[in-house]
């Protein structure tokens, strides 16, 4: 099928060749009047040849009626229109067959050709016509009316159709042009979206497992040495009541400072824009699961309740800043602005001596010139030592601890490595739970600074930690 002016539309309504209705329509009048000329031609065609009136009417509504394939055979009707033009029918044939054509798709060198064809013909009958009116004396003008009015005859019934029909083209095809770009932008920008979204969703992804490891390791450490020493005051409570006092004075403490650090982290999760305070279900579920198998709890122990119960909400006010993603980066950001400030390694003594309290052997060795490091090194440092410490109170329970930090020149060394401890496979009474992502955060952590993690049991049956950090 050859296309013309008509819009095509990718599922056509209209009957046979047609894309609508409407085009089938205005076809169908179209040939009824060219057929309608073409008969009443065909009366003085039937004169001027000697036929019968009724076949010059017949052949002349036949031949108008080909306009009815306009669009689906153009070729045809041009032919056509320039066959009847010596009996002077199919003006109206012509003039609509010359534009349907130039409007197609078809090369413009067989529109050029036909549309030649076209002008000869009329050129020459008109030429006969006129001159034959002249000799007759029918026409009383010079010699000069006959070629005058044949070259303006002939060019009034072929350029403007073949023009018309040349702009029309090129307008359609102009404005498909422009539609399928338009509708290329629009892929493009529902694409973009798209991605988008799914870069989005891996954000909040991202933001949820950070907080829940920033809450690991907030609240892991200090909750774990809570129940420690919990189980101590309840061993000792009755034999040496000073010894329990004490014992309650140092988890009082540990209980007020992880309330401090949840309360920072909460202020700087309500403080961030666009903050609403709504949590979804799911991701606060998700948040408080995860939160739970990080934080080591004992259920017996009255006095641990009170910091997870504030790690659930934290966990879901977490939750909640990572689904709206504004994100929570905010939580170990520098200073300004209301950022909480994390750990650092001079804090690093006071970490060895909250286990040392309770009931760890440690010890800690420093290497080289101690200098300060970015933020970040400073924090991931501090959090590797302070897990590693937190897996021996939970899977080494009474073993022998040394803690080592090198200064080198370009790089950052700890380790921390426990000895077996002195029941092996007997288990500690603490019964601390492990949720099993220590070891996880702690190299996810290391390799998002570009360090090196590396962990796993010694040959005397304990087990070491090791990361190195770039400076």
């Amino acid at each position: 099928m050859t296309t013309t002016g008509e819009e095509h539309t990718a599922a056509g309504t209209g009957p046979w060749w047609w894309v609508r209705w409407r085009s089938a329509v205005l076809d169908a009048g179209l040939a009824l009047a060219s057929a309608a000329e073409c008969g009443g031609e065909g009366v003085r065609f039937a004169h001027d040849a000697g036929l019968p009136v009724p076949i010059g009417v017949v052949f002349g509504v036949i031949a108008g009626s080909v306009l009815l394939v306009r669009r689906k055979w153009p070729i045809a009707v041009v032919l056509v229109s320039i066959a009847i033009t010596p009996a002077q029918m199919g003006f109206l044939m012509g003039l609509v067959g010359l534009y349907t054509l130039a409007a197609s798709e078809l090369p413009r060198r067989i529109t050029a050709a036909l549309a030649a064809m076209s002008f000869a013909g009329m050129l020459i009958v008109t030429f006969v016509r006129t001159h034959q009116g002249v000799m007759s004396g029918d026409v009383t003008m010079g010699d000069w009316f006959v070629p005058f009015a044949s070259i303006t005859t002939a060019i009034g019934m072929t350029a403007p159709p073949v023009l018309l029909g040349l702009y029309m083209g090129a307008r359609r095809r102009l404005m498909e042009s422009l539609r399928e770009r338009a509708d290329s932008l629009e892929r493009e920008l529902q694409l973009l979206a798209e991605r988008a979204e799914e870069r989005a969703e891996w954000a909040r992804n991202e933001e949820r497992t950070r907080i829940a490891r920033e809450m690991h390791d907030v609240v892991a450490h200090r909750v774990s040495l809570m129940v420690v020493h919990a189980a101590a005051l309840q061993a000792i409570a009755r034999k040496d009541p000073e010894k329990a006092v004490k014992n309650a004075a140092l988890v009082g403490d540990m209980g007020r400072q992880a309330l401090t650090e949840l309360r920072e982290m909460l202020g700087v999760l309500r403080s961030g824009n666009g903050a609403d305070g709504r949590v979804s279900a799911a991701s606060s579920s998700a948040a408080l699961s995860s939160s739970s198998s990080s934080s080591s709890s004992s259920s017996g122990s009255a006095v641990a309740a009170v910091p997870l119960a504030a790690v659930g909400v934290a966990a879901a006010v977490a939750a909640s800043r990572a689904a709206d993603g504004s994100g929570a980066g905010a939580v170990s950001g520098a200073g300004a602005g209301g950022v909480v400030e994390g750990p650092c390694l001079a804090e690093l003594d006071e970490l060895v001596g909250q286990s040392a309290a309770a009931g760890m052997v440690v010890a800690l060795s420093v290497e080289g010139d101690v200098r300060a490091y970015a933020r970040e090194i400073e924090q991931t440092a501090y959090r590797v030592v302070q897990e590693a410490l937190t897996n021996v109170h939970k899977h080494a329970a009474g073993a022998k601890t040394y803690v080592r930090l090198a200064h080198r020149m370009s790089e950052i060394a700890m380790q921390v490595e426990n000895e077996c401890p002195p029941e092996v496979g007997a288990g500690s009474s603490v019964r601390l739970p492990s949720g099993g992502n220590g070891l996880l955060g702690m190299k996810e952590r290391v390799a998002a600074l570009g360090g090196v993690f590396v962990s796993g049991p010694t040959d005397a049956g304990g087990f070491r930690v090791s990361a190195v950090l770039p400076a």
